[in-house]
């Protein structure tokens, strides 16, 4: 990983490259976003079943080849995790409602909790590793998260 050393003086304003700081921004994210599926998912749900929760949770019901599109898999593999997450009750198939050809996943309670459960995990291991931090380190952390939620709405 690349780092940028903290620059002083006129250093400031003009040492941090875009292209670098991007790198390292890109770096980081990815391997925290890694790190926060290992360790929410446990033994109850794979990070994939996790991500599919998620996808139902936010955006309703949808078709299997629906999802495989969103989590860019083959529908295969797509099949593999719906199956997993039907067996422990956690989603549930049905015809859907225009084309009863297709067959429609749908979150259910237990699913909502397990995700709601995972969701928690990760935001403690977070917390408790920011909580390590300086105020001064959490000030920055804080203005980072707002800046990068900025950057990814656009």
């Amino acid at each position: 990983m690349t780092t940028n050393t903290e620059p002083t003086g006129s250093e400031a304003t003009d040492s941090i490259k875009p292209d670098i700081l991007a790198i390292d921004l890109r770096t980081a994210v990815m391997r925290t976003s890694r790190r926060l599926r290992v360790e929410a998912t446990g033994d109850v749900i794979t990070p994939g079943q996790y991500t599919v929760l998620a996808q139902l949770n936010g955006g309703g019901p949808q078709t299997l080849r629906e999802l495989a599109e969103r989590e860019h898999v083959q529908a295969p593999s797509m099949t593999r995790i719906v199956n997993g997450l039907t067996e422990q009750g956690f989603v549930t198939r049905n015809a859907h409602p225009l084309d009863g050809r297709q067959v429609q996943v749908g979150i259910t309670p237990a699913g909502a909790a397990i995700l709601a459960e995972a969701r928690e995990q990760r935001t403690a291991w977070l917390a408790q590793r920011v909580a390590g931090l300086s105020d001064e380190d959490r000030r920055i952390l804080s203005r980072a998260a707002h800046l990068m939620q900025q950057l990814s709405a656009k």
